[in-house]
């Protein structure tokens, strides 16, 4: 018998509690674990300005999320074991056929889809010494692959991993994707790519980053293969600068990607270049971004996930064909003034260059408001509260869009 949204809710919780009392009574397997549940509330609204009375003219919709993460520690000996679980599960609070659509739930406009979805993944482990091994439920946060998380669930790949810290300041890893599970989706299919056509069922990583000056200066090199459709190479340098009470920064990165094997995504030939700079004092930072395609395509990257360039956004990503983009950002942290767990931004990108809608000169921008705030302590600490507004305006197939998202969140410590 199929389980009820509570119960399901309900076993999460359970799961996680019972991690607490594994059959693999060691000390270190115990004692290193731990175990969260976050609740996510979300609401969506995505109001589609530049629409006819033939199409979907907004996508309204809000759900509830339930996602359970836990981690175990490794037994004893020279090869440790362990294991890691995830379950999520996503019910829909409110949709409609003519409203669907955002992202949140497993639907699409014209279908409002399920009342709820849930999904289930785990993960084996090895350590040996300062290298750890997993094989199955992962969620790589890599600068080549970082899953995505700004929806309901997040995105989970299917494959296996290796990181290694044996040298001091060099950190290295390298593994293979074989299939993923995408945020609004229960089912595992193969890997797909964003500004490129084809399907594989294999994503081959392999890269690193070496720490030296003090922690202040990484510089990293990473590469990165959708099999038959493209490979990409990633090189990036972090330099984090104290002059006296400032504190500045600088990230950069340079991708090169070619189409690769059987080049079932067409003939591709592309590079990025992503500047990030930045310069804080007490509570507030300013940042300014610069972010250039080159090449005769589009910068491709794997669908869903957050790639690491600077001008991708709450909506836009500004990766089209010749686009060149600016971006100017202020960050203000509330502690300092006595409200410790606020936080806001604000952000302006705008880019040009490209082809928009009918050989027009493209031209587009996006200015985002964010608002967080996370309760620091008594009876509901760890809920936290967050408003994203966002506003489009484009003559490329996008065209013009305002945006709200309203995200709810408190995350229970189970072990």
């Amino acid at each position: 018998m199929s389980k009820t949204p509570l119960a399901r809710a309900v076993a999460l919780a359970t799961l996680g509690a019972s991690l607490t009392l594994p059959s693999l009574a060691q000390a270190d397997f115990i004692g290193d674990s731990k175990a969260t549940l976050e609740l996510r509330n979300f609401y969506m609204n995505r109001d589609l300005r530049d629409t006819t009375a033939a199409q979907q003219s907004k996508r309204e919709e809000w759900a509830q999320g339930f996602i359970l993460k836990a981690e175990s520690g490794f037994t004893e000996g020279t090869v440790g074991f362990g294991l890691d679980a995830y379950a999520g599960l996503g019910l829909n609070l409110d949709s409609s056929d003519e409203r669907a659509g955002t992202g949140l739930l497993p639907n699409a406009f014209g279908n409002e889809g399920p009342d709820e979805y849930s999904e289930l993944s785990g993960a084996v482990k090895a350590r040996i010494s300062k290298t750890v091994g997993k094989v199955g439920g992962l969620m790589p946060k890599l600068p080549i692959v970082t899953s995505g998380d700004s929806r309901l669930l997040p995105q989970v790949f299917t494959g296996g991993m290796i990181t290694s810290q044996e040298i001091d300041g060099l950190t290295l890893n390298g593994g293979q994707l074989r299939e993923v599970n995408q945020r609004a989706s229960t089912d595992r299919v193969d890997i797909t790519a964003t500004n490129v056509g084809g399907e594989s069922d294999r994503y081959n990583f392999a890269g690193g980053d070496y720490k030296f000056n003090g922690g202040n200066t990484t510089v990293g090199v990473w590469y990165g293969e959708l099999e038959d459709i493209y490979d990409q190479k990633l090189y990036n340098l972090i330099h984090v600068q104290p002059i006296g009470d400032w504190k500045l920064g600088a990230n950069l990165a340079y991708f090169d990607s070619q189409d690769n094997g059987r080049k079932l995504g067409g003939k591709l030939d592309n590079d990025l270049t992503s500047v990030n700079l930045w310069a804080g004092i007490g509570a507030h930072t300013f940042r300014v971004g610069y972010q250039k395609v080159g090449g005769d395509n589009a910068f491709p990257f794997l669908t869903e996930t957050d790639p690491y360039i600077v001008n991708y956004i709450q909506i836009l990503d500004f990766t089209r064909k010749d686009e060149k983009s600016w971006q100017a950002r202020y960050d203000v942290n509330f502690a300092s003034y006595g409200i410790p767990g606020l936080t806001a931004f604000v952000r302006y990108v705008t880019g040009d260059g490209f082809d928009g809608v009918g050989g027009a000169s493209g031209k587009e921008w996006e200015r985002d408001v964010d608002i967080s705030y996370i309760i620091q302590q008594g009876p509901l600490k760890n809920l936290g509260v967050r408003w994203r507004n966002a506003m489009v305006r484009s003559n490329a197939s996008i065209g013009d869009l305002d945006e709200n998202r309203l995200i709810v969140s408190y995350t229970i410590p189970l072990m």
